[in-house]
């Protein structure tokens, strides 16, 4: 799914109209994928009479929900529109509409909204197309006033009607994300095109309901919607980048996933990466840990291959790097940060894998002298790494190692939370939250980097300008351990070769998608543990 700000949905008309698809025909096209989409919320009750009520605005939300009662009432429907503000001479939707049996009532002729709670009471269906994509607050005190009757029609009821928004809940700055306090809360948000922005903020997108898009009838040949790069994953996204699953497989068709992590104060951050990685599909995963780590971690973790560091005190040693040099040979992708801690020597270690100082090639040396390391040029420093993914402490490290965006190899993948975005970057946290989109997209084409910006709407960056959002906000994830989980999936997608955009979107969404799962089937958002969230993503995978 695309996501478009107002004024480029504008522009995409505007183009489109221009080029032989009407205003009239989207019109039509929008109008009949919603009554589409109401008509699936209805499944199963076709032997009964089903009865809408829609809101009508002046505006083209209102041209939408006339085009989507007039289907309906030609299936079968009692379909009734209260106007709102919306004049009823020349108006050829409303004709159409009468002329299929349409009850139509304005807010001229019901002072008092007596009429519209009644027509509320006795609908399975509410739709919401009183405004607009364009609004912005404040609100009308007279839309106000209907919106205001019906919230209250709506709240009195036993068994409420479902209640879909045309595009967006009215009173909702689709940009920003602001809400009038008269929205209607939604069941179902049926976008046209794409997402506006403003959905996938706070509060509007705790009003929106689901979200679901019917098309316009806008192609590839319309350079403007063509151009839009950036998007919203859904399960259709996932499915199209989740590798194949070979019945004549073996392990080493899904990769190897080396995964260095974990100290003596943060041991489950290594257990949790590799288990996610594992659940993800990779064929084999092998933990690279201090040593007197790996005896604790072993019997929990039976599956993986276990590769001893040096360690200082706990902690991942400087020269550990040449142990892991001389075990990259299978790796398919590497994953360091879960659970490193902050000591220096671990900073170094990063520094050394980085740049290359044990792997630079042997020379041979005049007789009587030992062999000297030749330092490698600066295009071939990171040539010996697989494909890397840094989480975590990982990234607090990096961030103190001078000119590291240049150590890094093509299309690593950089998974910062906003605290460690703050430590990459030097922004405030607030200048980062402002516009999370804006900030991820620019540090990814400036360290020529996949960034994976977590928190609420976890959004992934790729440097050629491409962003998808993770249409997520849950307190369900906000625990210790959920970001190694998220860690292990996305290495886990890499190990398999998964393009490095495409496994972080991947990896993001289904981790997610786990995160309220795991809500689901704890019964708390508040009791969901990082483990809750690893058990819960082969279920997720079970979609697919």
């Amino acid at each position: 799914m695309k996501l478009v700000t107002v004024a480029e949905m504008r522009a995409i008309e505007k183009e489109a109209d221009a080029n032989g698809l009407s205003f009239a025909q989207m019109m039509e096209n929008a109008g009949h994928g919603l009554a589409e989409e109401i008509t699936l919320l209805a499944y199963g009750e076709a032997d009964e009479k089903r009865e809408v009520l829609a809101l009508v605005g002046a505006g083209n939300n209102g041209g939408d929900a006339l085009v989507a009662l007039s289907h309906l009432a030609a299936d079968g429907w009692r379909a009734r529109a209260y106007l709102v503000g919306r004049k009823t001479q020349d108006d050829a939707l409303l004709e159409r509409f009468k002329k299929e049996g349409g009850e139509l009532l304005s807010i001229e002729t019901d002072p008092d909204f007596t009429q519209l709670a009644a027509f509320i009471e006795t609908a399975d269906v509410v739709v919401d197309g009183v405004l607009g994509t364009g609004f912005t607050l404040p609100m009308r005190a007279e839309t106000a006033a209907v919106l205001q009757a019906a919230n209250r029609a709506i709240a009195a009821l036993p068994w409420p009607p479902y209640v879909v928004a045309v595009d967006c809940p009215s009173g909702i700055d689709c940009d920003s994300g602001q809400a009038a306090p008269e929205t209607i809360p939604a069941s179902l948000t049926v976008c046209m095109a794409a997402l506006k922005p403003g959905l996938l903020k706070l509060p509007a997108f705790e009003l929106a309901g689901e979200l679901r898009v019917v098309e316009l009838g806008l192609t590839e040949a319309h350079s403007t919607w063509e151009k839009i790069n950036t998007f919203v994953a859904d399960e259709d996204t996932v499915e199209d980048i989740l590798p194949a699953r070979l019945a004549d497989a073996h392990k080493g068709t899904f990769g190897t996933l080396l995964v260095a992590a974990g100290s003596v104060s943060y041991p489950g951050a290594a257990l949790l990466a590799g288990k996610a990685a594992y659940r993800s599909g990779a064929g084999l995963v092998q933990m690279a840990v201090p040593g007197s780590v790996q005896a604790a971690l072993a019997g929990h973790f039976p599956e993986a291959t276990w590769l001893l560091l040096p360690n200082e005190k706990g902690v991942i040693a400087e020269h550990a790097a040449e142990v892991l040099f001389k075990n990259l040979e299978r790796a398919t992708a590497l994953l360091l940060g879960p659970g490193f801690g902050t000591e220096e020597t671990t900073q170094k270690f990063i520094e050394t894998l980085l740049t290359g100082s044990t792997a630079a090639r042997k020379v041979t040396a005049p007789m009587g002298f030992v062999r000297a390391e030749a330092p490698l040029k600066p295009t071939e420093k990171t040539s010996f790494l697989p494909p890397l993914v840094i989480d975590a402490d990982g990234l607090r490290h990096l961030a103190k190692i001078q000119g590291w965006a240049g150590l890094l190899p093509a299309d690593s993948i950089l998974t910062p939370h906003p605290g460690e975005m703050v430590a990459l970057t030097g922004l405030a946290t607030d200048a980062i939250q402002a516009d999370r989109l804006a900030v991820a997209r620019k540090f990814a084409a400036e360290w020529g980097q996949v960034v994976t910006l977590k928190g609420a709407f976890t959004v992934v960056a790729a440097p050629d300008g491409r962003a998808t959002l993770i249409p997520v906000a849950t307190p369900a994830l906000a625990r210790a351990g959920t970001g190694d989980v998220l860690a292990g999936l996305i290495a886990g997608l890499r190990a398999q070769g998964v393009a490095a955009f495409e496994a972080a979107v991947a990896g993001a969404w289904i981790h997610a998608q786990a995160g309220l799962l795991a809500a689901e089937k704890v019964g708390a958002e508040a009791s969901v543990l990082a483990g809750d969230v690893l058990d819960a993503i082969g279920d997720v995978l079970s979609a697919f």
